[in-house]
């Protein structure tokens, strides 16, 4: 990761999420995924116009939704060190399930979740070991 364009330890890709209550997405990320908060910047009336998280080796920009920019819902996919404790940790936050984590054929032990901003998270671990998908 990393060259003279990219700030150091991002990825050319940032994925950016707006939410009515971004302080409570943030609570949530940090809840689920240990998220670590790198800055966040807030107006005058405690709007956070931007911040950003780190999960696992992943940056994530978060704000407040607004006219110019409103809310959005997105899909990601998160590997994490253990699928079933993440996927607790998500219904006990306030997540629904969209389907139990499981182990599938391309190599993952895999769970779904959508969070109340309607963001849904794939949550995996990589499973090692040859024939186990297109990660070999």
């Amino acid at each position: 990761m990393g060259n003279e364009w990219t700030p150091k330890n991002y990825s050319s890709v940032v994925p950016t999420l707006r939410a009515e209550h971004a302080d409570r997405l943030l609570d949530f990320l940090q809840a689920v995924f240990d998220a670590e908060v790198l800055h966040r910047t807030t107006d005058e009336k405690g709007t956070i116009t931007h911040a950003e998280v780190r999960i696992g080796h992943g940056i994530i920009e978060v704000s407040d939704a607004n006219e110019m920019w409103p809310a959005n819902e997105t899909s990601l996919h998160v590997f994490v060190r253990n699928t079933d404790e993440c996927y607790r940790r998500a219904l006990e936050a306030g997540a629904v399930s969209l389907y139990e984590p499981a182990d599938m054929p391309y190599g993952e032990r895999n769970g779904g979740i959508k969070d109340e901003f309607g963001n849904s998270w794939f949550i995996a671990t990589f499973q090692s070991g040859e024939g186990r998908g297109y990660y070999d």
